[in-house]
């Protein structure tokens, strides 16, 4: 059986809504989801870049994200054909191992938490795909990349891109 290895945010968690929310409301800034074309909030706003971190280091600040359209019904189904795994480079923000793993019973309940993976460096994951925002975790990973649209990768080539879930579903299914 071949195994899927799935991000968490930005891939099956809405990070940059709730992201932009907070942002604005504690910078007084009126940014909105267009603005972060090929890049992060942070390289938006680099002199912010410490306060930022901190934000998203609160240790609840995952805990409400919105699910990402059509995740939850995709991943059920893959679960029948292949190993399916949720993997989170958690360490980048430790404090969010508990609010990510709440969320991940929440909302992906119906999988074997034993398959919640948290780590830093995803070269480590031994899958047969990794679907990811972010084309570093793709650095030394021996299986195949798949590049999941966000507006900070929107430049990024090289890659099979995904755009939704309904295309991981024609993909794997």
């Amino acid at each position: 059986m071949q195994t899927i290895a799935v991000d968490m945010d930005e891939v099956i968690a809405d990070f940059n809504t709730k992201m932009i929310r907070h942002f604005n409301a504690e910078f007084g800034e009126n940014i909105v989801l267009g603005d972060l074309a090929g890049q992060t909030i942070q390289q938006l706003r680099p002199t912010l870049r410490e306060q930022i971190n901190r934000m998203i280091g609160e240790p609840d600040f995952f805990s409400d994200l919105d699910v990402m359209p059509h995740s939850q019904e995709v991943i059920g189904q893959l679960t029948a054909k292949y190993q399916v795994f949720i993997t989170t480079a958690a360490m980048e923000f430790p404090a969010s191992f508990s609010a990510k793993f709440q969320w991940l019973k929440t909302h992906f309940g119906f999988m074997n938490p034993m398959n919640f993976v948290f780590c830093g460096n995803k070269s480590i994951l031994n899958a047969d795909y990794l679907i990811d925002d972010n084309v570093r975790h793709f650095t030394h990973f021996v299986g195949e990349g798949i590049l999941f649209t966000a507006p900070h990768n929107i430049h990024q080539t090289g890659y099979r891109r995904v755009d939704s879930w309904q295309e991981v579903g024609a993909l794997f299914l």
